[in-house]
């Protein structure tokens, strides 16, 4: 009896020591609440922060050694104790969190083809321009997954990618980060590394906003275009990789829009971005960028991230200057409270406080195995006549490039140090935006050893005679050309060095030479006419060098397209000259893009200029043809279009169909071209195999932009509706009739 009142007892004590807990724990703070929107958790944190936790939101901090040296009144000794302690060593920034809320700090790395961080071996993809090339968003999107992983397993939770940049200026040293002179093509190749990122719990950035085409003068060009012409060109690129992945922040750029910094730019970041898309994430500056306190900050600016850095301008978005704009009513305290809602609202609704990073191991060989097959889907063979390619050579001469040690990569905020260290180390430039870095694949080792059954000889190429003298004993010659890119520095069409002298020499030596091009993007090549193979490979990333290979012996067929038109001559660029180019960096300079929206091959149309090589061109080991095309219109806004296409040769391989629209007057539809990209569409196929395709066509890939009223406007005509495989290349079609149609551009 005793021992069973003990136990009634005991039973009974527990039942009210769970009920008196469950009163007295206290609830779920409503920002931590994960069945709540992700916009009301921003709104709940804000209200329980002060001030200065506000403030802490706004500021970003870089190079823990140089923030020492700032005064304590613009950089408390806390914030500055904060950095030292956390900050990831070489990385590009830290924002502190506020641990009393549950609101973690933010660790910032760049950039798009990998983690960057100086001295960290990591993975890093083909080159956003390469994988571009695809024409395959899955091959973005799984390269978007496999970065953020890693940057996840390093410590990081905000990646300063992706590019959606276009090509405007072919020249551009950055072009190699971004995806092409497109804006569908970049919309939809960006959008899809973004939501790759993004699907790992993290913030991933949109940049560089915007029209930031140049970066001859890249802190101080103003760079002039209508806002129609913007709208239908730069900003419908990134309004379309917007619609695709919103992302959790915009990063603003080093120029200036229209006369206004692109940082403190009310149309740009207000009008467009937050009023007309309803982009509810965060504008933050790019490192440096930074002009003003008060007008930033109400033209739209949230963050000042990566200070000190770069010759900044003052540390306007200090804890002190806010105050005092506050005290003074420049800022009002509601814009403070929007740019903590907005830092914060991707943090929650891309489950970065939810999912806290953890540093752990990284599986390097599966990494490598995602950036080889971005690359295989990648490359891009240009020319191939009388079928050189693939090798059936027994000699093969293997020339230039440093193809014996590995390939090329860009420099700047997106060189990624490989794992394996730099193949060709000691390479001018030594300093920014260098080093310059070989990815350690060497395509002559990759090459040897799908093809042990071959005498392959490499030589450097430097001396000219000695690489003819191997051409010719060779049954086969390959020559590898480089042209290095990198950021802050715009760079000639031509070769550098004695490159084209060497591709005309060995070819001349040698009629069946082909030709590999690493390059950050458009090239001129006085040789290709005499040349019967080239294959442009770009910056192929971690395992290029076995892609290059699996490409030239027909492991792997070719199936990339180009995404960037390649000039014939420096004549038919739009404009002749880059205002500062090789200058030093400083001047005030400025550049009117009166072509507006005529970008790439839209601008050859317009000229009736025959480039080098067209934007869409890609060939391929086996045979595709288009045929039945399709457009059907419920109205201006549900118009969809299609074809079909048949492997008609005898190897499996990817096709790409591409679809145009022109109208049957453009002048009058007031288009700025004669035709543009309205769908694409990539398939495998086995010989004899065909598939049918159709989508949607983004209504204002058919609209012209109304500033008067802020809308998208179609005009009503007949319109063209263009299938083919390269935007020279479109031999079927079909017509439609469209009513006129007008639409507010406000989301």
């Amino acid at each position: 009896m005793k021992a069973r009142h003990t136990l009634l007892t005991a039973s009974l004590l527990a039942c009210v020591s769970t009920a008196a807990l469950a009163q007295v724990q206290p609830p779920k703070p409503a920002w931590m609440d994960t069945s709540k929107p992700a916009d009301q958790r921003a709104a709940a944190a804000v209200a329980a922060m002060t001030l200065d936790e506000k403030l802490g939101l706004v500021m970003g901090y870089t190079d823990p050694e140089q923030l020492m040296k700032e005064p304590d009144d613009i950089v408390s000794p806390a914030i500055k104790a904060d950095v030292k302690a956390n900050h990831i060593k070489g990385s590009a920034g830290y924002i502190a969190g506020i641990p009393r809320l549950g609101i973690p700090a933010q660790w910032q790395t760049d950039a798009s083809i990998g983690v960057r961080v100086s001295g960290m071996e990591r993975t890093a993809l083909p080159s956003s321009l390469a994988t571009a090339a695809s024409f395959d968003p899955k091959i973005t999107e799984m390269g978007g997954v496999m970065i953020a992983t890693e940057a996840r397993a390093s410590g990081f939770n905000v990646f300063l990618a992706g590019g959606g940049n276009l090509a405007r200026e072919p020249r551009n040293g950055r072009n190699f980060e971004y995806t092409g002179e497109d804006p569908l093509l970049t919309g939809r190749m960006t959008g899809g590394l973004i939501n790759g990122i993004q699907s790992q719990h993290m913030v991933s950035t949109m940049k560089h906003w915007a029209v930031n085409d140049q970066e001859s003068q890249r802190t101080t060009v103003d760079a002039t275009i209508s806002k129609p012409a913007m709208r239908q060109s730069d900003l419908l690129a990134f309004e379309m990789i917007y619609d695709l992945s919103n992302p959790g922040s915009v990063m603003c750029s080093y120029n200036l829009v229209n006369g206004d910094w692109a940082c403190e730019n009310d149309y740009l970041n207000n009008q467009v971005l937050k009023d007309d898309w309803g982009f509810k994430g965060y504008v933050m500056s790019d490192w440096g960028a930074v002009h003003s306190s008060a007008k930033a900050a109400k033209a739209g600016l949230d963050q000042f991230t990566g200070y000190p850095c770069c010759g900044h301008h003052g540390a306007f978005f200090s804890a002190k200057t806010l105050k005092a704009d506050i005290d003074s009513g420049a800022i009002p305290m509601s814009r403070i409270d929007d740019m903590a809602e907005r830092i914060l609202w991707p943090l929650f609704a891309k489950g970065v406080v939810d999912n806290p990073v953890k540093v752990g191991p990284i599986d390097f060989e599966a990494d490598a195995n995602v950036s080889q097959k971005a690359a295989e889907a990648s490359l891009v063979l240009l020319k191939n006549e009388g079928d050189l390619l693939p090798l059936k050579a027994k000699s093969i001469a293997m020339i230039g490039g440093h193809a014996n040690k590995g390939v090329m990569a860009g420099g700047g905020s997106s060189g990624v140090t490989p794992v394996g260290g730099n193949a060709v180390p000691g390479l001018e430039p030594k300093s920014w935006p260098g080093p310059v870095v070989f990815m350690p694949s060497s395509p002559v080792e990759a090459l040897k050893a799908a093809k042990p059954e071959a005498t392959i000889t490499y030589i450097s190429g430097d001396n000219i005679k000695k690489a003819v003298a191997l051409a010719k004993k060779s049954e086969v010659a390959v020559v590898f050309v480089t042209q290095w890119m990198g950021e802050g520095i715009d760079n000639p069409l031509e070769l550098p060095g004695n490159q084209d002298a060497l591709v005309a020499a060995v070819v001349k030596a040698n009629p069946k030479t082909i030709v590999v091009v690493e390059s950050g993007g458009a090239i001129l090549m006085p040789w290709a006419d005499k040349t019967p193979a080239i294959l442009e490979a770009f910056y192929p990333g971690a395992r290029g060098g076995q892609a290059i290979a699996n490409i030239l012996t027909g492991m792997v067929n070719p199936s990339g397209h180009l995404p960037i038109s390649f000039p014939a001559s420096n004549a038919q660029l739009a404009h002749a000259e880059i205002p500062g180019f090789h200058k030093p960096d400083g001047i005030r300079v400025g550049i009117t893009y009166d072509e507006g929206a005529a970008i790439g091959y839209k601008w050859y149309d317009v000229k009736g200029f025959k480039p080098l090589f067209a934007f869409g061109h890609g060939l391929s080991y086996t045979t595709f043809a288009t045929s039945a095309p399709v457009a059907t219109a419920d109205g201006p806004n549900d118009v969809s279009v299609g074809g079909s296409v048949t492997n008609t040769g005898k190897t499996a391989g990817a096709a790409v169909m591409q679809v145009y629209v022109s109208p049957a007057d453009w002048q009058a539809a007031g288009w700025e071209a004669p035709k543009r990209l309205v769908a694409f569409h990539k398939v495998d196929l086995a010989p004899g195999q065909g598939q049918n395709f159709t989508a949607k066509v983004d209504p204002k890939l058919l609209a012209t932009y109304d500033e008067t009223t802020d809308s998208w406007v179609v005009k009503a005509g007949v319109y063209h509706v263009l299938l083919g495989q390269a935007s020279d290349n479109l031999p079927q079609s079909v017509d439609i009739t469209l009513p006129e149609s007008r639409w507010s551009a406000v989301h």
